[in-house]
Parts: structure tokens; sequence; C-alpha cells
């Protein structure tokens, strides 16, 4: 290789390594230089403003785990939704039937005139009630000797058999009975194992009367459902 050859190559490697050099050359490898720190700034510059940037938001394979936690911390709130559903219909159903006056009276006796007192004692019960627009529910159960008060059958020969006393105030006894069941919706029910008992047909007593199987499991079932039991003494 000649001398003019190696100068040249001599020159080309200083032109590389040399950035401080006075020449015209040197001053162009400084301007590199330049370039290449302006752009690690701007690259520095976009790390850092990546790092202050917040987190982006869930992604959607993220939901589903938020869906199967937001009921766990919202359970209270749900809880509180249902104490305050509205009632049931059972529920007011019930309510209802707790603001209607309900009364069974034991009619298991053959003095008429106790009898005449215990209609007196309806009568005041549900007059009070209609004035007062309160719902009610009485009813009169029938045993043994207060048979004969339920029909015009004087039944002779029978435990039951009509005497002077019974005579003289069937008539006024049985209208006001009836009229405390065609005008106050008093019920009328009667033992069937009494009428039985006697052999009388059920066609001998008044059409208002409603046959129950048994008279004292008929007031007990009554009390169980909120009944209040009177006997007039």
């Amino acid at each position: 290789m000649s001398s003019s050859h190696k100068m040249i190559r001599v020159t080309a490697l200083s032109e590389e390594t040399c950035f401080w050099s006075p020449t015209g050359r040197g001053l162009k490898s400084v301007g590199s230089l330049l370039v290449l720190l302006f752009v690690l700034i701007v690259v520095s510059g976009c790390v850092r403003n990546n790092e202050r940037t917040p987190a982006a938001p869930a992604t959607s394979a993220q939901k589903p785990l938020q869906e199967t936690v937001e009921p766990t911390q919202n359970s209270p709130p749900a809880q509180a939704e249902s104490v305050a559903k509205p009632k049931s219909d059972a529920a007011v159903e019930a309510a209802d039937e707790d603001e209607v006056a309900k009364v069974v009276y034991h009619a298991d006796f053959a003095d008429p005139r106790r009898f005449s007192a215990m209609l007196t004692s309806i009568n005041n019960m549900v007059t009070t009630y209609q004035n007062d627009f309160i719902e009610y529910d009485v009813r009169i159960v029938f045993v043994s000797h207060g048979i004969r008060f339920l029909t015009d059958d004087k039944l002779a020969n029978t435990p039951f058999a009509e005497d002077a006393a019974m005579a003289e105030r069937r008539a006024s006894n049985k209208g006001r009975l009836l009229s405390l069941y065609k005008v106050h919706d008093v019920k009328l029910e009667l033992c069937d194992i009494t009428r039985a008992a006697i052999n009388m047909p059920k066609e001998a007593f008044y059409e208002q009367v409603d046959f129950v199987t048994s008279g004292v499991v008929q007031i007990a079932k009554l009390q169980k459902q909120g009944f209040s039991y009177l006997k007039i003494e």
C-alpha cells in the first residue's frame, strides 16, 4: 500500500474518533453527538411521562372479578332493601284478619231467660261494632240443651222437651235470634252429635242453621283461630 493511501486511512480514523478537532469534519461529529443526546433526552422524557400516567382501567377480562366482588361489598344495602319491601299478600291478609273482632258464644243451657240475656248481649256487641265501623265475626255454637232454641219442634220424649217457660218465650226468642242472623250476620252453628242423639232430621231446624260435626270441637277450633269465648251465666 502506498503512503498516500495510508494517509487517507489515518485521516478517516481521525474523523471518526476525534470529536473536538478544530477542523470542519470534527464539528460535524459534534453535531451528530448533539443529535444523539437530544434523542436520548426525548426518550427519557417519554419514559417519565409513562411512569406518571395512571393505571389503565380494568380490561374486560377483569370485569367478571369486579362483578363477583361488588355483590359482597353491597350486601348490607341489599338486606336493607329486603326489609323495606312491601308486605306480601299473605301478610296483608293476616293483618286484616287481626282487625276483625271475632267472638263465639257457647249455648248449652235450657233456660229461655238465660238465652234471652245472651241475645241481648250479642245485640249490644254487634251494634257497638257497627257504630264504630269495626268488622266482626260473631257466632253462636249450640250444644246439648241449646238445641231447643233452633227448632219449632217441642222435642217431646227427649231430654230437651219443651216446658212452660220455653213455650212462653219461644216466639220472642226465635224472632230475636233470626233477626241477629238476618240483620247482623250472626252465624248459628249446631252440634250434629246432639242432633243425631235424638234422631231429629236436619229439616226440622231453622234453615239458617249450619251443622258442625262436634260443638265443643268447633269452639276449640274457633278459639285457636283467635275467637274470644263467651258464655252467659
